[in-house]
């Protein structure tokens, strides 16, 4: 059902199956894909393409343009947001344009209400954005990670895998996977043991998460020296790995390390 009253321009392209409500705004250059729903006063803008089964709530702005200065009006520009997302209330997504993919939201993500997500962020599938997360620029976020309501990333920050980020928290940096941060400023609180027993984790997996992380923030040693504790002390996993090669990647640079300690 496409409501005569909403706004579709000459160049979108609609799916099979789509609910577009009245007063609604789908740009030109755009895709909405099979059996979505657009609600009333929800804008998607040009060079974005939405993934089949999303709904994009009341107010929401997907595919705003960029807000950098380094970016000019007529740069080619991109969102794409995955399938079977849901995105709620005046909520607004910029396009990217300094990396190829633009913005990106992986399946299954959940934006709630006037969350901001900055341009070139990339998230992975199955993240919850909370209510009022702001997020700048150029922020990568792993897959099944939370972001809980009024927390801020700011610019150039990692997020691994299965995190949870406590409400109002701010971030500045990389954050390894499997962890919970907390506080202002961000504090190490714990492993996400309970979301990652929902999701059939093992115990012994969660176990050897748990000693990875005693070693690097809670044993008084530099993450070198952690590191090199992790391998020598724990089988490696996928997970073991994923810790060393996240924090590897990052040049040992994760938040919640005392400086004199990194």
């Amino acid at each position: 059902m496409i409501s005569p009253l909403a706004h579709i321009a000459p160049g979108a392209r609609i799916g099979s199956g789509v609910t577009i409500h009245p007063f609604a705004f789908i740009d030109d250059n755009t895709v909405i894909g099979d059996n979505c729903v657009i609600m009333p006063y929800a804008s998607v803008m040009a060079g974005t393409t939405v993934g089949e089964g999303s709904t994009i709530y009341n107010g929401a702005i997907v595919g705003a343009a960029p807000q950098d200065f380094r970016w000019k009006p007529g740069q080619p520009s991109h969102c794409t947001i995955g399938a079977r997302c849901v995105i709620r209330e005046n909520v607004i997504i910029n396009r990217g344009f300094a990396t190829p993919e633009g913005t990106s939201i992986g399946d299954e993500t959940f934006i709630m209400a006037t969350a901001h997500i900055g341009h070139d962020c990339h998230l992975q599938g199955r993240t919850v954005v909370g209510n009022g997360v702001t997020m700048a620029g150029n922020i990568e976020i792993g897959a099944c990670t939370i972001l809980s309501s009024n927390s801020v990333v700011h610019e150039g920050s990692r997020i691994g895998e299965w995190v949870l980020i406590k409400g109002g928290c701010r971030i500045s940096g990389n954050v390894p996977p499997y962890v919970i941060i907390a506080h202002n400023p961000a504090s190490y609180y714990g492993i996400n043991a309970s979301i990652m027993r929902k999701s059939d984790f093992t115990d012994e997996r969660i176990d050897d998460i748990a000693k990875a992380y005693r070693h690097i923030y809670q044993s008084g040693t530099s993450v070198f020296n952690a590191l090199q504790r992790i391998e020598a002390d724990i089988d490696p996993s996928d997970e073991r790995d994923k810790i060393l090669s996240f924090i590897r990647d990052n040049k040992l640079r994760i938040v919640a390390v005392p400086i004199d300690l990194e």
